[in-house]
């Protein structure tokens, strides 16, 4: 959710067409600050966690509905539209048929917590409908976390592009160029989603993303937090900004977003996932953003197939991770480069994992360490492994390249 926070921030100076139009500006302001976009972003997010993520429709309808009203009574004056915060006095909790890109700017942490593009669309939809329950509002809202469903799991821009033009029917034909010239503030769906698009397609990096959103005009902060959401999932977020993020919001904000990053990453705990944040050096892999993402990939991959054969009769999609460890561990390095080391183990084999050298030091993780269960390993002063010696048997080496050639296929190489 930074994508989101720090577009609705960054965006906001330059709404009601008060910028230039042009990418050239100062990132953040004299006084930057959050407005509604970051309040409700936060509200969506607070109430689909406290619902918890297997709810059904309407008690997640009904948190997110306590959430909003909750979040708002803290932060009243934050830029609300008009039918919005008349139905937030009212305290109501029918939807009024809006198509406002309200939708749209507080879905996507929907794109981040559910593991199938399924329901990650679901839930969206439950978003969108607890208040903006026009056919134009759900679709916003849908199809914003459908694009970030797709980036953060190795689709590129083009396949995103291809999806959402298909499922939800929106043009997405004009360049920000065509659109920048005539664009002005306007606050539906319709005319604020596919120029959010249109920014997350032409953008390099995440910055980049950020730039090109506000240079396009009309509802900046709207249209940069939907664009940034997606930039997110796609390139990441860089640390600096992040902790700009964090520096500009108060502490209950900050817990949810702590909340968030617990959630999401509940389900990585193979070693060292908490901080296996180093970048794919390998070019060829540029979709996979960092060994978490690579961890999800393979999780879909993993098989019986792939399992080393004195442990294939064990092998369960329960215990996805037995028997994959070398394999896995230079295939890793082939992606994120580093070393490959090995903790010797009865019976004289090694149990492989990298580490990768930062900026900030070494990353130590081990993506196959589940298989042993609650066993502490020890990962210091164990010698380093090399894929000649290992691949010397076939067997491995084709293991490898199956388990390769699965991931590229995934990943659409």
């Amino acid at each position: 959710m930074y994508g989101a926070i720090l577009g609705d921030v960054i965006g906001a100076p330059f709404e009601f067409d008060r910028g230039n139009k042009s990418k050239e500006f100062p990132l953040f302001a004299e006084r930057p600050d959050f407005t509604d976009d970051t309040v409700m972003t936060i509200a969506v997010c607070d109430g689909i966690l406290k619902a918890g993520l297997d709810s059904g429709e309407n008690e997640i309808k009904r948190a997110i509905v306590k959430a909003m009203h909750g979040w708002a009574e803290k932060y009243p004056f934050r830029g609300y539209g008009g039918r919005f915060f008349d139905w937030l006095v009212k305290k109501s909790e029918e939807p009024y048929g809006s198509f406002g890109n309200g939708s749209a700017m507080r879905v996507s942490s929907a794109g981040w917590l559910f593991e199938s593009l399924e329901r990650t669309r679901e839930v969206a939809r439950w978003s969108a409908e607890v208040t903006h329950n026009h056919p134009e509002g759900v679709k916003g809202a849908e199809s914003v976390a459908a694009a970030i469903w797709l980036s953060r799991n190795g689709k590129s821009k083009d396949e995103v592009k291809e999806y959402v033009a298909r499922e939800f029917g929106y043009d997405l034909s004009r360049t920000c160029d065509q659109i920048r010239p005539t664009y002005r503030h306007v606050e539906s769906c319709q005319e604020t989603v596919p120029q959010a698009f249109a920014a997350f397609f032409e953008g390099n990096d995440f910055e980049d993303v950020v730039r090109t959103a506000v240079s396009l005009g009309g509802d900046s902060d709207t249209l940069t937090d939907i664009a940034a959401a997606m930039a997110e999932a796609f390139y990441g977020v860089p640390e600096n900004l992040k902790e700009r993020a964090l520096e500009l919001l108060p502490s209950d904000m900050r817990d949810v977003l702590k909340a968030f990053e617990e959630k999401l990453f509940s389900k990585k705990s193979f070693y060292g996932w908490q901080d296996a944040d180093c970048a794919p050096v390998n070019p060829a892999y540029s979709k996979i953003k960092n060994p978490r993402q690579l961890y999800d990939l393979l999780s879909g991959i993993w098989s019986a197939q792939t399992c080393a054969p004195r442990m294939r009769q064990d092998w369960t999609p329960e215990n996805k991770t037995l028997g994959q460890c070398s394999i896995t561990a230079f295939l890793a390095q082939d992606i994120f480069g580093g070393k490959v080391y090995g903790i010797l183990r009865d019976g004289g084999n090694y149990h492989c994992y990298n580490v990768v050298p930062t900026a900030s030091g070494d990353r130590l993780f081990d993506l196959t360490s589940e298989q042993f269960g609650d066993e502490k390993l020890c990962y210091q002063n164990n010698p380093e492994q090399f894929r000649d010696v290992h691949f010397a048997k076939e067997e491995k080496r084709l293991r490898y390249e199956a388990l390769k050639a699965e991931l590229e296929k995934a990943l659409g190489l």
